[in-house]
């Protein structure tokens, strides 16, 4: 059997952790996006067809190392969509490769191999999780088992509904039939599903938006044991191999990377991933769900929480990050404050393409972009963005975000 990984979009409500990266190549608890994927996908499928378009040559870079690093089972082809013009249309880009029944999927959330083997088990079949927010999503429309519509993000949808993720497993015969562009002007692989069995995930992530980061970190996190991705990056078994100092605190399941120093008086309450090449200056207190990439520098008395600090991040000295993204290389000045929590206890908003949308979050800090500078004191209202590259003054207050 083959797999099809849609991996070709801008990802612009991802901005600006997508810039000049694509979605899944981003990092959940040190991996990225798609290396969950191709290790769930081992021993169900035989060919994986990643269809790529923007970033193309990050992904097939990554996809080179890796695979050589790891000697699958499978083999992995490129194929690119040079115009994105839907989901249907980056599967067409395929369609010449594919044999007889495939296993599809977005290149950018994360599923199960138990949910990809029922699909595969059930196909032509569409996984579907239940969520609280069905309007951000695909609704099904269903009669028993079988999958009559799928609604694009219905306006004032309330309550819990069934919602599309992205993985499907069917066979060529969903070729037969001209493709038609949707009202949004796409070809939409929703178009094909009706008559499709559906499955309840058991999990899924999907990520979305820069904050949908935070909750798959938090997510993998707790689910993990042992290993996950081929690196073995994630490994939250115990200490690693890593340096603690005594006088050090650790609570958990925490993971200290090989060549990581981690100094007298910190406090760590896991589970908390810390990579490699890392140092952790005396007194910081590391709290729950956190995940710092490799060869970053992390000053003397930081509290992080819930938070994301890409590879190679320097400074934060006597800062508070809390609830938050940050792109590799940033560089945050002493002093940083992060604030994640409005003052009235609502929802956090932030800007996406332009307009200021909820976030679902009561608790978002900041979200700073891959090479971004924070001047030493800045202070963060909830929920606002740093570019790639840019910076802030020191002391500055960042009530809008900094492009």
């Amino acid at each position: 059997m083959q797999a099809v990984i849609l991996a070709a979009g801008k990802s612009t409500r991802m901005h600006p952790l997508t810039v000049s990266t694509p979605k899944p190549l981003l990092k959940v608890a040190n991996t990225p996006v798609m290396e969950y994927q191709l290790e769930a996908l081992r021993g169900i499928v035989d060919e994986i067809i990643v269809v790529v378009g923007f970033g193309k040559e990050q992904i097939e870079g990554y996809l080179e190392r890796v695979v050589k690093a790891a000697r699958p089972s499978f083999r992995v082809t490129t194929v690119t969509q040079k115009k994105q013009e839907g989901t249907l249309h980056a599967l067409l880009c395929a369609e010449p490769l594919l044999k007889d029944k495939f296993i599809v999927m977005g290149g950018d959330d994360i599923y199960t191999r138990q949910d990809m083997l029922a699909c595969a088990q059930r196909s032509p079949c569409v996984s579907a999780a239940e969520v609280g927010q069905p309007g951000n999503f695909g609704v099904l429309v269903t009669e028993g088992e079988k999958v009559v519509s799928i609604i694009e993000k219905p306006a004032g949808a309330k309550g819990k509904a069934f919602v599309n993720t992205g993985l499907y497993c069917m066979d060529r015969s969903v070729f037969k039939e001209k493709p038609r562009k949707s009202k949004r002007g796409e070809y939409e692989l929703t178009d094909l599903v009706k008559g499709f069995n559906w499955h309840k995930a058991s999990f899924w992530q999907p990520i979305g938006y820069p904050w949908d980061l935070l909750e798959a970190n938090k997510a993998v996190l707790g689910r993990l044991k042992g290993t996950t991705g081929w690196g073995a990056r994630a490994k939250l078994s115990g200490q690693g191999k890593g340096k603690v100092e005594k006088g050090v605190t650790m609570k958990g399941s925490v993971w200290v990377g090989e060549g990581s120093i981690v100094k007298a008086g910190t406090y760590i309450e896991g589970p908390v991933l810390i990579g490699r090449g890392i140092v952790i200056e005396p007194n910081c207190h590391i709290r729950p769900y956190t995940t710092i990439g490799d060869n970053c520098k992390i000053g003397a008395g930081c509290e992080i929480k819930e938070s994301i600090v890409g590879d190679g991040c320097k400074g934060f000295h006597r800062a508070y990050i809390g609830d938050s993204v940050i792109g590799e290389g940033a560089n945050i000045g002493g002093g940083t404050i992060m604030s994640n929590l409005r003052h009235d206890d609502g929802d956090v908003k932030s800007i996406v393409k332009g307009k200021l949308i909820g976030t679902g979050r009561r608790k978002l800090g900041a979200i700073v972009g891959p090479g971004a500078k924070v001047g030493a004191g800045t202070i963060f209202y909830p929920g606002r963005k740093v570019w790639p590259g840019k910076t802030t003054l020191p002391g500055e207050i960042v009530k809008r975000d900094v492009e």
